[in-house]
């Protein structure tokens, strides 16, 4: 295929000793190469930087202090020299034919800016890979299609693909102010609604085409957050739908991550937290949804045991087709 999408990927690296060889490696082994590969050094303590040094010229390396996710992969976005940025995770993967089906959709549907794409979940600790949608099922659905006509209602189906398999336009990114360096979690959804308040259509490839590995040890996953911080990314999210007439779009895609959010919270004794959010946002959940959650939410201690038994008996007996990360070790006390 003539190559005639310009694409930088974009890495961040913090401490990537271990996996960033693979990384890079998926990169340059695609089928459709990239134009200019861009590993931005966010302070790492351990090899990460010898290791990107060897690879020399195909990859070109930015180093910065540590200042966070964000602010490597925007700084990243600010240096590329291509029309397309895509981003790849230092512990994550493609597989070869990534570029090559992207830009092939892209040049089918000239008109979008942004496309994202199925990927599949590994699990080191569990010896297993998984496609994060079925993709037969997905191709069912969309019809012979492959835009999604407005990517929040698309959001509330898990028809989202992933950071290490969305390619958009640097000049989009630019126009929403890329990633937002306060947000500590979710700074990839906060973009991705940024973008869909604009442009709600987004190419969407049913076939896995990354590998998303779960069993990172320092993976933001599987942290903990104040209550207090997801209020106000929800409340800022309401604020910028309102003023981009998108409210009616992202109301189901707010309660969808609010749900999400709240499970979490099940597994680490965080009734109160729970409630909060809850409280903050009525109109979000159902009348029995509130009142289910209010029960489980009285002995947070029982309902946390409860759910962590019944995750480790899914697992044990791979119960569930998807792959998620473990619950977290510790546990709040709120």
């Amino acid at each position: 295929m003539e190559n005639t999408f310009h694409i930088t990927v974009v890495i961040p690296a913090f401490n990537a000793a271990e996996h960033i060889e693979r990384a890079i490696h998926s990169v340059l082994a695609q089928t459709y190469p990239a134009n200019e590969v861009i590993v931005v050094n966010d302070g790492s303590t351990d090899d990460t930087l010898e290791i990107v040094r060897r690879f020399g010229g195909r990859v070109r390396l930015i180093e910065q202090a540590n200042a966070g996710v964000s602010a490597a992969r925007n700084a990243g976005i600010h240096a590329a020299s291509g029309e397309w940025i895509a981003f790849l995770d230092a512990d994550d993967e493609w597989l070869p034919n990534y570029l090559t089906a992207q830009t092939s959709l892209l040049s089918r549907q000239i008109n979008l800016v942004w496309s994202v794409a199925n990927y599949s979940t590994c699990s080191d600790t569990e010896h297993r890979i998984s496609p994060f949608m079925d993709p037969a099922a997905v191709r069912r659905k969309m019809n012979g299609n492959e835009i999604i006509q407005d990517y929040l209602s698309a959001f509330c189906h898990d028809w989202i693909g992933h950071l290490d398999t969305t390619l958009v336009r640097k000049e989009v990114l630019e126009q929403v102010g890329c990633f937002d360096e306060t947000l500590v979690c979710a700074e990839d959804i906060d973009l991705w609604w940024k973008i869909a308040y604009l442009y709600p259509r987004c190419g969407y490839l049913a076939e896995p085409l990354a590998i998303y590995h779960l069993s990172t040890v320092d993976s933001l996953t599987k942290k903990e957050y104040p209550a207090d911080f997801y209020i106000r990314f929800i409340s800022r999210h309401w604020v910028l739908s309102k003023q981009n007439n998108r409210q009616e779009a992202f109301m189901p895609a707010a309660s969808k991550m609010l749900r999400l959010w709240i499970r979490g919270m099940l597994f680490d004794v965080r009734g109160g937290d729970i409630r909060r959010l809850i409280s903050e946002f009525p109109a979000f959940y159902s009348f029995g949804y509130r009142v289910c959650f209010y029960l489980l939410t009285l002995f947070p201690g029982l309902t946390a045991g409860g759910c962590r038994l019944i995750s480790k008996v899914v697992r044990t007996l791979h119960l569930r087709r998807r792959l998620v990360a473990p619950p977290r070790n510790i546990k709040s006390k709120n």
